[in-house]
């Protein structure tokens, strides 16, 4: 089994990447996915999240309010630290779980982290970054998911910078052009991935399960939508 670390900045279309490898063959798991899932009501970190942040961040369906949650610990870093060390052991057992599911020899995992660069997780056998320049991200932002400017700004500068994410890149397509165009990269970067060892030692200990990202901070690192234009 091989894991390739996928991220991106939030607009660079790294969910729509996902899903193109995935249509390749690859087994997507999603950091924010996992996030969402070890939060749902009956789950431990559930009550551990309403205990610490109280009766504010739930929804009327009683499940937690991202963007509540997010309002709470976006700009309070000490908020943030307790959400993290509520979710992470949650996360953490879930990852593991879904990768050792997985671990069957010649199989590709994308594991989408959309702060993997922030958190300095390591547990990949390469890391693929999708990259586009800050005005395209914006564009697609405030005309895509009808955010601010000024929000959308702020979310932007929360984030890792671009040259910050290519320095840990093995392999960058850049998502500034047309559908074909990120098909065309996605098809030569899968070509790459199918060439790709397994260097992580799963199997005999290997290195020490990355971090989780902080809780989606309300979509602060994820992304979510469709085309080339956005997710």
């Amino acid at each position: 089994m091989v894991v390739i670390g996928l991220t991106g900045g939030i607009g660079s279309g790294k969910s729509a990447v996902a899903e193109l490898f995935a249509e390749r063959g690859a087994v997507l798991i999603d950091a924010d996915d996992l996030a969402r899932e070890v939060v749902v009501p009956g789950e431990p970190a559930y009550a551990a999240v309403v205990d610490r942040f109280g009766p504010a961040v739930v929804g009327a369906d009683g499940r937690i309010d991202r963007s509540a949650l997010a309002s709470v610990v976006f700009d309070d870093p000490r908020s943030l630290a307790d959400l993290n060390a509520i979710v992470h052991p949650a996360v953490e057992e879930a990852r593991a779980r879904q990768l050792a599911e997985e671990d069957v020899a010649g199989r590709v995992v994308v594991y989408v982290v959309p702060l993997l660069v922030e958190v300095g997780w390591h547990g990949a056998d390469a890391v693929v970054v999708v990259d586009c320049p800050e005005e395209v991200a914006l564009d697609r932002l405030v005309s895509d998911r009808g955010m601010t400017e000024d929000g959308a700004r702020r979310r932007m500068a929360a984030q890792a910078t671009r040259a910050e994410r290519r320095a840990r890149a093995d392999r960058v397509i850049l998502n500034d052009g047309s559908w074909a165009a990120l098909r065309t990269q996605v098809d030569t970067t899968w070509e790459w991935i199918r060439t790709v060892e397994d260097r992580s030692g799963r199997g005999s200990g290997g290195p020490s399960p990355p971090k989780p990202h902080p809780y989606g901070a309300g979509g602060a690192g994820g992304d979510a939508a469709g085309g080339a234009r956005a997710a």
